[in-house]
């Protein structure tokens, strides 16, 4: 049975989400004949981030970003040459070219292009504006993220807690965006500022690793939603065609999520900040009827959301989104947000928390959270969680802008999975989930996944996404790329070929035993 968007529930209409067909990679399907699958302009992609890619920061001369001291103090292995990206670019353009990408997602480093306070690097610009042109050479249109978790380290570890933090990233915008624009149309401002504040105040995984900060993740929250209106009106402005979205981190508690959007949207709708408090209630309350609770541990997280969001988002409240909401009505823009982009991983919150000592690959893991290389793939959680993404907000488009599977390698030595999952598997099912998605109604027009290659994953070089392994104690500058994925499996083939046959009509390259199965188990 159809199911109705919350939007027009809110509005009285009758607007429909189709319901979800079952999922491509759960059994077998006929090929469609040439049959289009895909909307027309449908974008296959690869992610990467520059800190994570680049190489070249944090050492002498080197600009300098805000991991420098915990890369100094040794609580993070140093990130290195990463993969060598900045020295050669080319290389890494030239593998997602072969594997039918028609985009490529890459982040402009402002620490690299704003060294210090008073200087911006031409030839570091310049060399962005060659990256970006390379793209378009190679028929990738290139989506471009302005902060991928990284600032300059003059600007201090605490940024996001300044006053001037919104005003400095319109800054950064301001010298980068009307350089790349001729050659970009594609952007996203800030990476995932959801769990960017939680990380970094709440779980404290990024500097300065603060725990249980919550005030501090607030102000956080406030100031990235403001610099991402900031720079949404400033790449319009340069460029006035341009699609520009910021990209949560899927996750089931409203408050760390979805209502950073709804805030975006609110002006669209027609809710002033005097209305804020009562929408936002009701948007919470459609999110979580569209999502129902699977047990007591996602219950009791979506209750102190709520209770930690009673704060009142129109400003009356201990804490409001004051400078985001200010920013929100100085913009000329009524919406400040062209597509939804969600990075899909594991999105049920209560399932990343796990007992000190629990199982994990290559032994045990005394944290008390899941590690990367565990998280539970869920394909039918995709397609259901774009259904719901859809039905909040009926207007717009979605893009899938970061989605991928980790497994370990340590000293050496690479740990398969401990649920026997794979990546060409997880291409297929995944994939899959979108197209199921699309059959359903949801206007999907982009799929990029995380990542090309293995790369710096925030303090360590264990957790391993790549379509590509990268063997680093070879090949110079960055370490040599391999043909297959750091498993053994021929990742990069499994893609490329899923893509050439969702283009053709051809649904069998998403089976277990399809023509992009590669011959894995």
């Amino acid at each position: 049975m159809a199911t109705p968007s919350v939007g027009a529930r809110l509005r009285g209409e009758g607007a429909t989400v189709s319901p979800t067909r079952k999922t491509s990679g759960t059994g077998p399907r006929a090929p469609d004949a040439g049959r289009r699958l895909l909307p027309e302009g449908f974008q296959f992609g690869v992610a990467t981030a520059g800190f994570q890619v680049e190489g070249g920061f944090n050492g002498p001369g080197e600009p300098a970003n805000n991991w420098l001291a915990w890369e100094q103090v040794g609580r993070v292995e140093p990130s290195g040459n990463a993969v060598g990206f900045w020295d050669r670019p080319e290389e890494a353009l030239d593998r997602a070219a072969a594997l039918g990408c028609d985009s490529f997602r890459l982040g402009v480093e402002w620490a690299r292009v704003m060294p210090d306070a008073h200087r911006v690097d031409e030839a570091a610009l310049a060399r962005y504006v060659s990256i970006v042109a390379g793209c378009v050479e190679r028929d990738m249109a290139p989506l471009v993220t302005l902060h991928h978790f990284t600032h300059p380290a003059w600007l201090g570890e605490d940024l996001w807690l300044r006053p001037d933090a919104p005003a400095r990233f319109a800054q950064w915008a301001g010298t980068v965006v009307p350089a790349l624009a001729p050659f970009v149309r594609h952007w996203v401002t800030l990476n995932e500022l959801n769990i960017f504040a939680v990380q970094t105040y709440v779980t404290g995984d990024f500097p300065p690793g603060r725990t249980a900060a919550f005030g501090d993740a607030a102000v956080a929250l406030d100031n990235l939603v403001a610099a991402h209106v900031l720079g949404y009106d400033m790449i319009h402005a340069a460029r006035p065609d341009a699609v520009v979205t910021t990209n949560n981190f899927c996750l089931s508690v409203y408050d760390y999520d979805r209502m950073l959007i709804d805030l975006l949207l609110a002006r669209s709708h027609g809710i002033g900040r005097r209305d804020l408090d009562g929408w936002i209630a009701e948007r919470r309350r459609g999110h979580y009827a569209l999502l129902p609770t699977p047990g007591i541990g996602e219950q009791l997280l979506r209750r102190a959301g709520a209770r930690l969001a009673s704060y009142g988002a129109s400003g009356q409240g201990s804490w409001a989104p004051r400078r985001a909401l200010d920013a929100l009505e100085a913009s000329p823009h009524d919406r400040t947000l062209d597509v939804l982009g969600v990075d899909y991983y594991d999105p049920m919150a209560a399932r990343h928390f796990r007992l000190p000592g629990h199982r994990t690959a290559g032994g045990r893991s005394l944290l008390p959270v899941r590690e990367l290389w565990d998280d539970p793939p869920d394909p039918a959680g995709l397609t259901r969680w774009l259904g719901v993404q859809h039905a909040l907000a009926p207007g717009l488009p979605l893009w899938v802008v970061e989605n991928g599977m980790c497994h370990r390698l340590r000293r050496g030595r690479s740990y398969g999975r401990l649920d026997g999952w794979d990546r060409p598997r997880y291409l297929r099912a995944n994939v899959a989930a979108v197209v199921d998605a699309i059959d359903g109604g949801v206007p999907v027009e982009g799929y990029w996944h995380w990542s090309l290659v293995d790369n710096y994953e925030w303090g360590s070089y264990e957790p391993r996404f790549g379509l590509h392994g990268v063997d680093r104690d070879r090949g110079g500058r960055g370490g040599t790329w391999m043909e297959t994925d750091a498993m053994g499996r021929d990742s990069a083939g499994a893609y490329r070929r899923i893509i050439a046959g969702l283009r053709a009509g051809d649904r069998t390259v998403l089976e277990p035993d399809g023509p992009g199965s590669g011959g894995d188990a």
